[in-house]
């Protein structure tokens, strides 16, 4: 194990690339989720950190924040909701939906996008080179929604196994990312996905008939559905 720093709300480990992430029950309360501390962010440190229900999260000059909350925000396949409207939106099948076309492009948005109460972005240099290279390795996916041919939504996350662990969306026309959440969702059912990770809460995702579990449950759903 790393080293250990003291802030005024507990201890937090900070990690060279070869050290093993602390048990999540040793994640801060405040603020919610903070485990540990590294200085560089590799694809292979991203996969065994899903793995154990962790995730990076952090702003542009910030070291890489790793984050386990609890609660954990969830939505399992079987539960997603459509609202009336965007179900008319999508019956006119406007869009066209594909998946890893162009997942530098969607990457590259999403670290554009302006969001609220959020100043600059936490998708910097580092997080596009990790996830560019774990989409080399066939483990982070984009789902695109294109309106006449140009990309005008889209998300990205991770799957491994039975479990798609998502990441950020954008979009450039109202409810692109909406219509890319839905096709997204019913592509990763049909091919076996059986828990998407939304992380945090939000109103958005709620509507969307995702839910809080315990941290641990979440853990246990994840040793049910990722093969070791």
């Amino acid at each position: 194990m790393g080293q250990w720093i003291k802030t005024d709300f507990g201890s937090i480990a900070f990690l060279d690339n070869h050290d093993p992430f602390p048990n999540t029950d040793q994640a801060l309360i405040e603020p919610n989720g903070l485990i540990a501390i590294s200085k560089t962010l590799e694809a292979e440190k991203i996969i065994e950190a899903y793995k154990q229900g962790i995730f990076p999260w952090f702003n542009q000059y910030e070291p890489i924040l790793w984050w386990s909350p609890n609660p954990r925000l969830v939505l399992f396949p079987d539960d997603l909701k459509i609202s009336s409207s965007l179900t008319k939106k999508i019956k006119k099948n406007n869009y066209q939906f594909e998946i890893d076309k162009d997942f530098s492009s969607v990457i590259k948005h999403c670290s554009e996008v302006k969001r609220k109460d959020q100043d600059g972005t936490w998708i910097d240099n580092r997080i596009i080179n990790a996830y560019s290279e774990l989409h080399r390795m066939k483990i982070a996916h984009s789902f695109e929604i294109y309106f006449n041919e140009k990309l005008v939504g889209g998300l990205y996350g991770i799957i491994l196994d039975g479990v798609f662990f998502g990441e950020s969306m954008f979009h450039y026309e109202t409810d692109a990312s909406k219509i890319a959440f839905v096709f997204a969702v019913q592509y990763l059912k049909n091919i076996g996905v059986k828990m998407i990770d939304c992380q945090m809460k939000t109103d958005h995702l709620l509507c969307f008939g995702a839910k809080e579990i315990l941290r641990n449950q979440f853990i246990q759903l994840l040793r049910t559905y990722i093969k070791t």
